[in-house]
């Protein structure tokens, strides 16, 4: 069977590898008789994974002692809610910088719960088309945290550097672009990702917090929303998802056994230079929504010059075997996706493509 060219942004491409292998496995995991699906979270088959899964992703983003490493439902779009009821008492501030849909979200849960909120910094006058330089940010020591989206999906932005937050209080959102490249861990009180682009399937979404914050809960938070629930009870207070823990332990491993994350950012790199080149090089037959310095290597995003004509492309790149190309429905155009587990072949056949389309049309 030929796979698709998948260039989706979530759920999007796994691993042929840790597909392959989850098949095998499906059935009768280790000798057990039963799929990981059908184990009990409290026996010693299922702890070993979920306890893998915590040892490979400490490996890889070498994640230090002080930090615990959390798995919780929701996806990211539950933490959202769940940061300012564990953290923002009534003399903190929630800080966001807004660089999308994504952070505004965020900033909107918060304003819900009633929580006392600024705002950092914004590009939303440029239609985010770019990350605001670190000088732009207005911070201060007393702010409860500091909330970033670190890539932005829709608008093909991506921070480049971290800012230096007082007391580390800078919390992240990188379910796009978590284990894309190694990673400033301690700049960060807690990092966040739902699965679903980079790690496994959706269904889990981890929560990298450094433990000190854990101490810090609000007490009126119910028991799980608080994160110090899953910390002392290592993410097993109730059932948790644990076929997508399976899954994330397998991807972990396949990156692993690749090079790491390392490796896995220079071949990012690569496959994102593919995409960017075609577009640099069409003389604005193709034309980046991203100012330069601000382009994501995880979503790429650009319009042809109508839009009759991008519709014309995306309906011969789908004739071509290409899948998840249009552009997110708030601002149109088209967006690659060339997430970790997208070969380095889609992207090379993407520009081919392009190329071909150009000159065809141009």
């Amino acid at each position: 069977m030929k796979r698709a060219y998948n260039f989706n942004a979530g759920p999007s491409a796994l691993p042929e590898e840790v597909l392959v292998k989850a098949q095998k496995e499906l059935v009768n995991f280790n000798e057990t008789g039963m799929s990981v699906m059908e184990l009990s979270h409290r026996s010693k088959d299922y702890e070993a994974i979920h306890n893998e899964a915590k040892t490979l992703l400490a490996e890889l983003l070498s994640i230090p002692d002080n930090y615990e490493i959390l798995f919780i439902q929701g996806g990211a779009s539950l933490q959202f809610s769940m940061i300012p009821m564990n953290f923002l008492t009534e003399e903190k501030v929630g800080n966001y910088v807004l660089t999308g849909s994504w952070s505004e979200k965020a900033l909107k849960e918060a304003k819900i719960l009633g929580r006392s909120t600024a705002v950092a910094a914004t590009t939303k006058e440029t239609n985010y088309n770019r990350i605001p330089k670190l000088t732009e940010l207005n911070v201060s020591p007393d702010d409860g945290y500091v909330h970033i989206t670190s890539n932005n999906t829709i608008f093909g932005t991506q921070w480049k550097e971290f800012p230096n937050i007082e007391n580390n209080m800078l919390i992240a959102d990188m379910s796009s672009d978590i284990l894309s490249k190694p990673l400033p861990i301690e700049k960060f009180s807690m990092i966040y990702a739902g699965a679903q682009k980079n790690l496994g399937p959706s269904g889990v979404t981890v929560v990298i917090i450094r433990k000190d914050l854990l101490e810090k809960t609000n007490e009126n938070t119910p028991s799980m929303l608080r994160y110090d629930t899953y910390a002392k009870n290592n993410s097993l207070y109730n059932t948790p998802p644990t076929f997508s823990i399976y899954m994330l332990k397998n991807v972990l491993q396949w990156v692993s056994e690749r090079g790491g994350v390392a490796e896995t950012d220079r071949r990012n790199q690569e496959k994102a230079a593919l995409i960017y080149n075609a577009i640099d090089e069409s003389n604005g037959f193709y034309q980046g929504h991203a100012e330069t310095e601000s382009r994501s290597l995880m979503n790429l995003t650009f319009n042809l010059r109508n839009e009759e004509l991008s519709k014309k492309f995306l309906q011969e790149a789908k004739e071509e075997g290409f899948v998840g190309l249009n552009g997110h429905r708030s601002v149109g155009g088209c967006r690659a996706s060339t997430y970790n587990a997208v070969p380095y072949e889609a992207c090379d056949q993407l520009q081919q493509f392009m190329t071909k389309f150009k000159k065809r049309h141009e």
